[in-house]
């Protein structure tokens, strides 16, 4: 059974920086397409970014320059590194981890990122 556990969110001043990390079990890591979605206040959803089995980071548009992905396949944990954080990130950060082979997804429990103006 894959679980994914979340941790890092809290509460922030605009500007400043937050590190989410989210760690996998119960599967291979090496499998997994791994991503960060959240969720507004308003319940919008957005996919923030995505890293690869390989490595390759995509990104929204709303956070290229400002977020970073990372994965280490050792500690079978992805991270998303926040810098220059708005008031409009705040939001429920979910991690995603999506088999290659058979596109099934499973999800974290969600880490919430606050931002204050």
């Amino acid at each position: 059974q894959v679980q994914l556990v979340e941790s890092g969110g809290g509460l922030v001043q605009a500007g400043g920086s937050l590190r989410l990390s989210c760690v996998v079990s119960g599967i291979s890591f090496s499998r997994l397409i791994m991503g960060w979605i959240r969720q507004t206040p308003g319940n919008q959803r957005e996919l923030v970014a995505t890293i690869s089995d390989s490595g390759r980071a995509n990104y929204a548009d709303s956070v290229k320059a400002r977020f970073t992905i990372s994965r280490d396949n050792a500690k079978k944990t992805v991270y998303l590194q926040m810098n220059s954080l708005k008031s409009e990130d705040t939001a429920v950060y979910y991690c995603n981890a999506r088999i290659i082979a058979t596109s099934t997804s499973s999800w974290g429990q969600g880490t919430q990122v606050t931002v204050s103006s």
